[in-house]
């Protein structure tokens, strides 16, 4: 498989070393993506993690010209019909997600299954998430997607606080409260490693893959 990593920062050397791991190396590290050779793209699975505003400009270019794309940046929710319409309209395939680690997608399937339990009974959830202070989006995409699947169940919007300090990689805590006890649910990570193992996985399931999808749906 041949993969082009969009943006070259702290992500994009994660994914370069991950891919190096299973024995892959990079055909390009870029930060400009849309200056690649669209019949290089052609052969290739884009591994995005840049910046919202990048990818708002590059994702018609990726969606028109590359084999697949795997799309780790967040701060997009507003436009995602509109994106995920685009690379339907070209046919090609991508996976996205707000958090690749393979733990998160874990927490998410906890927090649909107890938000389905809980409802109606008396609790109030409540999302707090803490990341580094170079973090652009406040709440986190990790932060958004948990909201989504409590107010599925709860019926209205979630409380979430943001906390941003130091060089913290993530931690998401989902709570429930109520006058009789209360649950809590957090994953920290502890490196970016596990974000850019996730995503080589998801470039990985991109092979006779046709379509949209979320990557929590394809585990």
């Amino acid at each position: 498989m041949k993969i082009i990593i969009s943006g070259y920062g702290r992500m994009g050397h994660m994914v370069e070393a991950s891919l190096r791991r299973h024995g892959m190396e990079p055909v390009l590290c870029s930060e400009d993506i849309c200056g690649t050779d669209p019949a290089l793209a052609r052969e290739c699975v884009c591994i995005d993690f840049t910046q919202p505003d990048a990818f708002r400009a590059n994702y018609p270019f990726i969606a028109a010209h590359f084999k697949a794309a795997v799309v780790g940046t967040t701060g997009w929710d507003d436009i995602r019909s509109e994106v995920c319409a685009c690379f339907e309209r070209h046919g090609t395939p991508m996976i996205y997600a707000s958090n690749f680690s393979l733990g998160v997608n874990a927490l998410f399937a906890a927090i649909q299954k107890a938000s389905a339990v809980l409802a109606g009974h008396g609790y109030t959830p409540h999302i707090t998430e803490t990341h580094h202070i170079h973090k652009l989006d406040a709440p986190s995409g990790t932060a958004r997607s948990l909201a989504e699947l409590v107010d599925a169940c709860f019926g209205g919007k979630v409380e979430i606080t943001s906390i941003r300090e130091g060089e913290v990689a993530g931690i998401h805590t989902v709570e429930f409260l109520s006058g009789a006890d209360k649950l809590s649910f957090t994953h920290e990570a502890f490196s970016r490693e596990g974000f850019a193992e996730g995503a080589v996985a998801a470039a990985l399931l991109t092979e006779g893959l046709s379509g949209v999808h979320e990557f929590k749906d394809l585990l």
